[in-house]
């Protein structure tokens, strides 16, 4: 039985082929490579430059068929809602954090337009993307209900510093 720490995956390729298998969240891509568990248990490393994208799935069914590309409307989760064109003219929507501490530089992780089906995240290469675009910045419950900052007021107990 898999340690409860491998994620089921499904890898699209560029060519099209897909393979299945589990890998460590924490640290799938090794050197450029995914480092991927198949079903049969075998180790296998994939190029990132020839991965579409890494889905981590609930179930190894088909992905692309069920899974909507765009979002219906605003998303309303907090982060960045971005567009993703891919090398092979498919497009995609997706939620990235808005968290400068969480990107990598071998691509970018993605929640799905509907994250409740099978499909519960992305992993998309930057070499699989021919263009990525932010469509708007979701900000948080907190960050709707700020209110602006009033100055201060005055201290009479305050010594000037820099009078004349």
């Amino acid at each position: 039985m898999k340690p409860s720490t491998h994620k089921k995956v499904i890898v699209r390729k560029m060519n099209r082929d897909a393979v299945q298998g589990y890998v460590m969240p924490a640290s799938f891509v090794v050197d450029g490579r995914l480092e991927l568990m198949n079903t049969a248990g075998k180790v296998v490393l994939i190029d990132l430059v020839d991965i579409k994208g890494v889905y981590f799935v609930r179930e190894f069914a088909d992905v692309d068929s069920s899974a909507r590309k765009t979002f219906a409307t605003r998303p309303r989760a907090e982060g960045l809602w971005v567009r993703m064109k891919f090398k092979d003219n498919d497009m995609m929507e997706g939620l990235m954090p808005n968290d400068l501490t969480l990107l990598s530089s071998d691509g970018f992780l993605v929640n799905p337009p509907d994250s409740r089906g099978n499909l519960q995240r992305i992993f998309v290469p930057k070499s699989a993307l021919a263009e990525l675009t932010v469509l708007g910045v979701i900000g948080g419950p907190a960050a709707r209900r700020r209110r602006p900052r009033v100055a201060p007021a005055a201290d009479s107990r305050q010594v000037p510093m820099f009078t004349e």
